[in-house]
Order: structure tokens, then C-alpha cells, then sequence
């Protein structure tokens, strides 16, 4: 433990307990918890960001959106606006937040909606649309307020829960405790050559309830997408020098894929969900100008590029060579029908239009 975690653990422990006991008047029933007829499929986890929430949402989108109408309900995080908003593929990022609008530019046919007041963002839905099937509620572990009938808590495989301890001198939320609530517990992150003896190893450390199943995820990267197409577009992995700019909790698998095709990698690291201005892309401009090389480019996330496409950035953004990176995620050998088996299931049995 560094010096500053031990200066910060009575914080830690007193915020640590608050969060326990919050929880139990939860559980035992002291504090109302809202039950609907609708499914609700959390997804979330126990730390402040980067275990891959947006892919496995949108992995849960892809799997579902054709059998069953769909929602999704986010608190729509850095927005500048209140209450509840349908989000559409027009919207702007200011007004919805970065990952809804992203959801509702990449799959037609869906609701996005975003609502800091979950309970509430519900019952719209519900109002609005009588025949939706299911709702994927977005970084909703700790939202007491609402009980799921089925909840996902993402761990990420390079920091485990069970290896962090609760804010401020660690990144959790609450207690690693906290992980029984969960129906399913998600490695996320992990690498795409995957031991039996390392997968046994997490389990043995997560300890999971035999209630609970556990599956292991990793990324896939997609071909990369240029922003502003021309007529003669620069082949992103043949220049020698990428410029990696993001605004994500943990950029780390994205550094080690580019690393390995280009000779050297330079990275501009923003705050997650960064509101990026007119100066930010001007200082991203200049520091790729100062890159001594003729084979060159900018890499961006395909988040990022939700908080860059406006249009205010629009005309600057036109002049930069850049790419963004989707990605989806994988399960390792047969755990991808066990778990899409597990998640229609449940949606199937528990939706009013079946």
C-alpha cells in the first residue's frame, strides 16, 4: 500500500462503512427498493470506471435488438442538461452524454433514454413505449433505488476488486462485498490467450457464490475508421508514428494494440468523458505537427469521437488525419453461448409479450 492510501484509509473505511450500511437498509428493506414488470438487466460494477461497460452494453444490444424492443437507460454522465430525454443518432453529446448518443448513432430501432433518477427514467419508458420487452440499465449496480432482475458487475482482469480497496484511497464504490448482489460477475479485459490455470486462479480469488456465474471477456478490436474521408486517406498501420488521444478511464489495451503495429506510439491522456475544446485540438494538432516523421497519424476511441464531431470542433476536425478504433467484446471458447443463453432466457420468461 503507497504512502497516501495509508494517510487516506480512515476515510476509506468510514466511507466504506457508510456504504455497507446503506446497502443493509436496502436489503432488509428500511429503504424502498422498486420492482418492474418490465426486465432490467443491470449492468455495472464496484469501481469509478474502465471495465468496459459501453461493449458489453452494446454486446447486450446486438444480442437482443432483434427478438425484443429494447431500451436503454443511462444517467447520461457530464450532460448539461436534467430530468429524462429520449436520445436520437441528432442528439448532442452536451445534451444526452458520450455513450448514449453513441448507442443511438450505431443501432436503429432501440431506445436510448437517458435520467439521473433511474426509478423515474423507468416508468417514462414503460409510459412511452406499452410493448418494450427489456431495459438495460447503464452503470446502475449501486442504484438501490431499482431492483434488477438480473445484474452484471464487471470486473476488469488487470485490477480485480478483490485487489482494490474503496475511495478514496482506492476506486471502489463500496466493499468488495458488494459483488453478492450480482447474478453475474464479468472478467473483463482479459487476454485473448487464456489459461485454464489463470481462469482458475481469478475464480479461487473472486470467490463467487454458487448462485452466481462467471464468465471471462476480452476485446476485439475492429478495423479502424477514418473521421473525415479523402480521396487520398494515409493507411493507418503503415505510418511508422501513431498519436493516441483519449478521454477513457483506462486507455491501457488500446496503447498495447497500436504499440504493436507502428514503431512508436505518442499519447495525449484527457480526463474520462473529457469535454474537449477548440484549444484541446489545436494543442493535439500542434503536437502532431512536432512529430519528426513523414509516416504519420492520430488514433482516437470511438467515445471520443462522440465528444469531437460537433459543431463547433467540426471544420478543425477536418484537417487532422484521424482514426477511431471500435471494438467489441468476445467470450472465451463456449462461455458465449452459455452466457447468451442465460441472458434471453431470462428476458423471455419475464417479458409481458410472450
Amino acid at each position: 500500500m503507497r504512502f497516501y492510501q495509508v494517510i487516506l484509509f480512515p476515510i476509506s473505511l468510514l466511507y466504506g462503512v457508510f456504504m455497507m450500511f446503506r446497502n443493509w437498509l436496502f436489503t432488509c428493506g428500511c429503504l424502498a427498493s422498486k420492482k418492474f414488470d418490465t426486465p432490467i438487466i443491470v449492468i455495472g460494477n464496484l469501481s469509478f470506471g474502465g471495465t468496459g461497460k459501453t461493449p458489453h452494453i452494446e454486446y447486450l444490444i446486438r444480442l437482443l435488438r432483434d427478438r425484443f424492443l429494447l431500451a436503454t437507460l443511462s444517467r447520461g454522465y457530464g450532460r448539461s442538461s436534467e430530468g429524462f430525454i429520449l436520445a436520437s443518432k441528432r442528439s448532442a453529446y452536451k445534451y444526452v452524454g458520450d455513450e448514449p448518443l453513441q448507442f443511438a448513432k450505431k443501432y436503429e430501432g432501440i431506445k436510448v433514454a437517458v435520467d439521473e433518477d433511474r426509478v423515474q427514467g423507468i416508468q417514462i419508458l414503460q409510459e412511452k413505449f406499452r410493448k418494450l420487452d427489456v431495459i438495460l440499465l447503464d452503470d446502475g449496480f449501486q442504484h438501490r433505488q431499482v431492483k434488477p432482475g438480473l445484474s452484471i458487475l464487471l470486473t476488469d482482469f488487470h485490477k480485480l476488486y478483490t485487489d482494490d480497496f474503496v475511495l478514496p484511497s482506492g476506486t471502489l464504490r463500496e466493499f468488495s462485498c458488494g459483488a453478492k448482489r450480482a447474478d453475474i460477475i464479468v472478467v473483463t479485459k482479459t487476454p485473448k490467450v487464456f489459461s485454464p490455470i489463470t481462469r482458475r486462479r481469478i475464480i479461487e480469488e473472486l470467490r463467487p457464490r454458487h448462485t452466481q456465474q462467471i464468465f471471462f471477456s476480452y476485446i476485439q478490436y475492429c478495423d479502424p475508421v477514418i473521421v473525415t474521408p479523402t480521396s487520398s486517406p494515409v493507411s493507418p498501420y503503415s505510418s511508422s508514428v501513431i498519436l493516441l488521444f483519449s478521454g477513457i478511464a483506462n486507455d491501457y489495451p488500446l496503447r498495447e494494440h497500436l504499440r504493436r503495429r507502428c514503431r512508436e506510439l505518442e499519447v495525449m491522456k484527457f480526463p474520462d468523458h473529457y469535454p474537449y475544446s477548440l484549444k484541446d485540438l489545436r494543442k493535439i494538432k500542434s503536437t502532431f505537427d512536432s512529430i519528426p516523421s513523414r509516416k504519420k497519424v492520430i488514433f482516437t476511441t470511438e467515445k471520443d469521437i462522440m465528444r469531437i464531431k460537433t459543431p463547433e470542433l467540426n471544420n478543425f476536425v477536418k484537417r487532422l488525419p484521424l482514426y477511431y478504433l471500435p471494438i467489441k467484446i468476445e467470450f472465451h471458447g463456449n462461455e458465449r453461448g452459455q452466457f447468451d443463453q442465460t441472458i434471453q432466457d431470462y428476458v423471455e420468461k419475464n417479458t409481458r409479450n410472450y
